[in-house]
């Protein structure tokens, strides 16, 4: 239940302490807790989940009935919606993650020093993380879930309109975690949506270890800005699919379709189409979008293809749209498409559709984003699509982890050194 607030800035610093030193104490726990242990935990709340299909469906259908009385656009509705496919999803992707290879304790590098020092780096919990969220329900379930399975305590932060989502999916995670006999403090959830809350997170040095925010610009910004704990995140998904002359047709309007409208409102969907000045068919993969219902801005030689497409403003190439708009431009070759890019691109996805295999792998090379895809949409910029289980996210930075963050990203290592007396000289 929502605490009454608005918060002062003291009684959220308070809160935030309290759930840390408890997310700290079962953070302990988790650290040496073995896997069939964590495993057991998220089929518990999987289980939970999909008998308490009724109650949660229901609580998700009151969070859709205050977004449509706010006038919430489309696309963050979609994020916001549960069904049963959905709900079901959520459970199997908890099974996902309990069947993964646990990252923890696992040796990265053994060597033996000419003084008889035996060295070896091995994988660690990164300790208590806290998520801040916007939208997706599900991120209560996926994020919970890694960070358990990783060994980390979580603190969960989910956005105003999913609260009555969250809170129902959160409670059969904690009873999945309890029934296991392990804290249930191990994946707390903030109880209230006071933005005091998420600013006491963001000040919470020595309790929490990393931030880790998904949802909008504004979110996502807020949080760099504020924070005095390492920040693991990705501002924009601006991404670039680039058609080269050598692409099949057939392939190429199937791919870009897919990439741009399959789900709008998901950080891998393509904002930019790019084709190359060769291309022998521009005009199908324009009409496609056209006639799919995408809205298309585009620069003269798009423009010239079909009058729906309205004129491109500077801004447009720099916009992530999460709707069914798709800005459209044209470029010499693979070294314009690859200029391009990274003149506008967030560093998120990009893709190239070609046969030309020399071509293709110069932009696997030379573009520098965090997920690159040669003849594929980049809709499967996803950590499930990738065999991860499920992400909590995906970091467009250059440290600790990049592109969809699973498990492993949610380690760092140690250093153990085995000595037998030695001393330095």
């Amino acid at each position: 239940m929502d605490m009454p607030f608005p918060l002062s800035d003291q009684d959220a610093d308070a809160l935030i302490a309290a759930m840390g030193a408890r997310a700290r104490h079962a953070a302990g726990i988790l650290a040496g807790t073995p896997t069939a242990r964590k495993a057991e935990a998220l089929r518990n709340a999987a289980a939970l989940l999909r008998e308490r299909r009724t109650a949660i469906l229901a609580a998700n259908a009151e969070d859709i009935a205050r977004a449509e009385a706010s006038g919430m656009a489309p696309a963050m509705k979609d994020r916001l919606r549960l069904d049963d496919n959905r709900l079901e999803g959520i459970a199997a992707a908890l099974e996902a993650v309990a069947g993964l290879d646990d990252p923890v304790g696992s040796i990265l590098d053994e060597r033996h020093r000419p003084n008889g020092l035996r060295l070896r780096r091995v994988r660690v919990p990164l300790g208590v993380i806290g998520i801040i969220y916007e939208s997706r329900p599900n991120v209560t379930a996926d994020a919970g879930a890694l960070a358990l399975m990783a060994g980390n305590a979580a603190i969960l932060r989910g956005g105003s309109e999913a609260r009555a989502s969250n809170a129902a999916i959160h409670a059969a995670l904690a009873d999945g975690i309890d029934a296991a006999g392990l804290p249930r403090d191990a994946v707390q959830l903030i109880p209230t949506t006071d933005r005091a809350a998420v600013g006491a997170l963001l000040r919470a040095q020595g309790l929490v270890d990393i931030i880790i925010p998904r949802g909008g610009k504004g979110l996502v910004a807020r949080v760099q800005d504020e924070a005095r704990v390492p920040v693991l995140a990705h501002l924009d998904g601006i991404n670039h699919s680039f058609v080269h002359a050598s692409a099949d047709p057939a392939m190429a309007e199937a791919i870009v379709v897919n990439a741009k409208l399959r789900r709008t409102g998901v950080c891998g969907s393509t904002e930019t189409l790019l084709i190359d000045r060769s291309y022998p068919a521009p005009e199908a993969l324009v009409t496609a979008l056209l006639d799919a219902g995408c809205a298309l801005n585009g620069d003269a030689a798009a423009q010239a293809l079909d009058p729906r497409v309205t004129p491109a403003t500077d801004a447009d190439w720099d916009t992530e749209y999460l709707d069914a708009i798709c800005t459209v431009g044209f470029v010499d070759g693979v070294e314009g498409a690859i200029a391009h890019i990274a003149a506008h691109a967030s560093h998120h996805t990009d893709a190239i559709i070609a046969e030309d295999e020399a071509a293709a792998e110069h932009f696997l090379n030379a573009v520098d984003s965090a997920i690159v895809m040669w003849n594929a949409s980049t809709q499967f910029a996803d950590g499930g699509e990738f065999g991860l289980g499920a992400e909590i996210g995906i970091s467009t930075g250059r440290l600790h982890a990049r592109g969809p963050v699973a498990l492993e990203g949610l380690t760092t290592y140690k250093w153990q050194v085995r000595g037998t007396g030695q001393t330095r000289p």
